[in-house]
Formats: structure tokens, C-alpha cells, sequence
């Protein structure tokens, strides 16, 4: 991917959810099309720009698993594969294995 976000934005590959969770609960087809809450972060911007004129440090990196708010991404395709952009204050946190 050649993709270099701007500012504080992040590009995310979303993750795909199980179809039945890790307590045997089989998720109905209503929940398989909902939009993802949970992604891989694959590129990151250079920092929202400050008033002083300096970049602030983005607080995820390339290869962060995050979960943000689920109708905030933009979504769009690249060669056939879906990745979606948001701005850094719309990730709630990141998600720690």
C-alpha cells in the first residue's frame, strides 16, 4: 500500500468478527453487517499541526490493533482491499494482546 495519510489522520485495515463469539453465541446476519468497531492500524500521518507550528506525536503506531468509533472511518478500497481512514481522535484505545 502507497498510502500516506495526512496530519492526524490513520488508515486502518478493519478486523473481521467471528461469526460465533469465544462463548459459543452465534451472531445473527443483521450483526455480520455491521460497520467494524476494531481495525489494524496500517499508516499513520505526521501529527495534528499545533498553533506553535510543531506537530503533535501520534499516540499509535503501524501494526496497532485500535478500536474507535464505529461511524467516524471513511471507508474506501484499494486493489480490492477495504481500508478505512480516521482521524486519531476518534480512536478510543488501543488494543493490547
Amino acid at each position: 500500500m502507497n498510502l500516506k495519510p495526512l496530519n492526524d489522520h490513520v488508515i486502518v485495515k478493519p478486523v473481521k468478527k467471528d461469526e460465533v463469539t469465544k462463548f459459543g453465541i452465534v451472531l445473527p446476519d443483521s450483526a455480520k453487517d455491521e460497520k467494524p468497531e476494531q481495525g489494524e492500524v496500517m499508516a499513520v500521518g505526521s501529527g495534528k499541526l499545533l498553533e506553535s507550528g510543531n506537530r503533535a506525536t501520534m499516540s499509535v503506531k503501524v501494526g496497532d490493533v485500535v478500536l474507535f468509533k464505529k461511524y467516524s472511518p471513511d471507508e474506501f478500497k484499494v486493489d480490492n482491499i477495504e481500508y478505512l481512514v480516521l482521524s486519531e481522535s476518534d480512536i478510543l484505545a488501543v488494543i493490547e494482546k
